[in-house]
């Protein structure tokens, strides 16, 4: 059979009506996921295992692979309104969205998050469908060295992200690696800076940070504020203008690449394509001397990558039977509860479970755009409520959130705490995303680098060893040198006039 004839037998099996229901069912349950801050798509698909085990297999993982996508487009809803990512993968949506709402322009924000999704899921369900298995054979030539040369790649993104000064944003990428090794050592389980407490013996979680960092600490400084500047500016329309879209077509289409490519890659995933676009943005896209203060780039752009890195991360599980991340592990435990063993055989002994679910995949992001773009009159009627009222509801909607993520008080506290911190580094400008930035990235890079030296038995010549590796260090150094060129070249013009 030939490509069209297996996507016509797709959509025979994906149309079955019990099937639109499921999956119209798991991308609703994903946009409620990815609203409500703390829940996440790990800890849902997780608790509805059982459930699916009375479902057919393929009813199951499309239930499943809805609720995933489906929470990429709601994770953007609080980011843009109350500057609270629903998901990390919307953490770098909160600095041009929530920048857009307090212009007036909240409406705008939340049409194009739904819009840059939908074209970005649609068109990477169209990648997985052509170029799955060759993508997949790539993935596997990532090993610990290439992983460890992509994290610290990634890492030198906080020349981007960190505002005027290069300084400072290396300041706070430090201090979120330090945090990132309290807890467990990866490799010898020895404890690191826990202070004998059980709170810390798992590590700092991410979401209580968020929290902190973005929702308490935007609270803090707004409250400080005279009450007639308090009110965010009344909404001026609901869909993105002719020239938002001319903005948003290049942004889109560069989001949809990147976050499909790092999509495939174990490890990296949603949250690291978002961050890994928003960047590409302030270096490439028209406006982006305004990335921070409400450009629309710095919105359509993430959302686009993050929807297609989650669509992305299919290829490896069932293609080759390796998950990419939390979510996809979770997806491979529901598929081998109902006896299927993903990997290279699985398109032609069951080609109606992986043709199934991609073309679902189709259906999914109409069903999330219709779902979605109703709804953004119905989400910029909170900007309405009065500060006063709404900020206690946003500091309880991050108790919520925070408490939810393990159901331990010492994660509030955990919140809080960086709620102070995120509030102080904002007063002496201080950026909060090189360290959330290094934070996500500390552990998986100090794995691999354990991993990668006890392969070659403590020789750091592996890295120039595998070719892909060297690659990325070799980029690593130019995007290091690029700032230090760029300030020498400027210092020498002002001397020179």
């Amino acid at each position: 059979m030939d490509t069209l004839q297996l996507l016509l037998h797709g959509f025979a099996v994906s149309l079955d009506p019990a099937r639109v229901f499921y999956c119209f069912l798991g991308v609703a349950l994903g946009t409620v996921v990815g609203v409500l801050p703390g829940l996440g798509p790990s800890a849902t698909i997780a608790l509805l295992l059982p459930v699916t085990y009375r479902l057919d297999t393929v009813s199951a993982v499309i239930m499943l692979a809805g609720i995933y996508y489906g929470s990429q487009y709601g994770g953007s809803t609080t980011a843009i309104l109350v500057r609270i990512p629903g998901e990390s993968s919307s953490m770098v949506t909160c600095f041009d969205g929530y920048e857009m709402t307090r212009q007036g322009r909240a409406g705008p924000a939340l049409g194009m998050a739904a819009i840059a999704s939908f074209i970005a899921g649609t068109a990477a369900v169209v990648g997985l469908v052509f170029v799955a298995p060759p993508l997949g054979r790539f993935a596997l030539a990532f090993g610990p060295a290439e992983y460890f040369s992509l994290m610290v790649l990634g890492l030198t993104l906080v020349a981007y992200l960190g505002g005027e000064s290069l300084l400072k944003a290396l300041l706070m990428a430090v201090l979120g690696l330090l945090l990132a090794t309290v807890g467990q050592d990866p490799v010898a389980g020895v404890e690191r800076y826990t202070f004998d407490t059980l709170v810390l013996r798992d590590g700092i979680g991410l979401v209580p940070v968020f929290m902190g960092m973005f929702g308490i600490a935007e609270v803090l400084a707004t409250m400080e504020r005279p009450p007639d500047q308090q009110h965010l500016t009344a909404p001026t329309g609901l869909l993105p203008t002719r020239q938002d879209w001319r903005d948003s077509r290049w942004p889109i289409v560069r989001g949809t690449a990147v976050g499909f490519l790092l999509g495939i890659l174990p490890g990296g995933g949603a949250t690291i394509a978002s961050i890994a676009s928003y960047v590409t943005e302030k270096r490439f896209a028209r406006n982006r001397d305004r990335m921070g203060q409400g450009a629309i780039e710095g919105v359509a752009g993430p959302e686009a990558s993050n929807n297609a890195a989650a669509t992305g991360s299919f290829i490896p599980l069932l293609t080759l039977g390796i998950p990419a991340n939390v979510v996809m592990a979770m997806m491979l435990a529901a598929l081998t509860l109902h006896g299927i063993r993903p990997g290279p055989l699985l398109m032609q002994e069951r080609p109606d479970l992986f043709w199934g679910v991609v073309t679902s995949m189709y259906l999914g992001n109409i069903m999330l755009l219709v779902l979605n773009l109703p709804l953004v009159g119905l989400f910029i009627q909170i900007l309405r409520i009065p500060y006063p009222i709404l900020a206690p509801l946003i500091l309880l909607f991050c108790l919520v959130g925070a408490y939810s993520t393990s159901g331990q008080v010492a994660d509030v506290f955990v919140m809080v705490c960086f709620g102070v911190l995120g509030y102080l580094m904002r007063k002496f400008k201080f950026e909060a995303a090189p360290l959330i930035l290094a934070l996500i990235l500390g552990k998986p890079m100090e794995e691999s680098l354990r991993q990668a030296l006890g392969i070659s038995q403590g020789s750091f010549a592996i890295f120039a060893a595998r070719p892909i590796a060297l690659a990325l260090l070799v980029g690593t150094a130019a995007s290091l040198t690029a700032p230090v060129v760029r300030w020498a070249r400027r210092k020498r013009n002002a001397g020179s006039a």
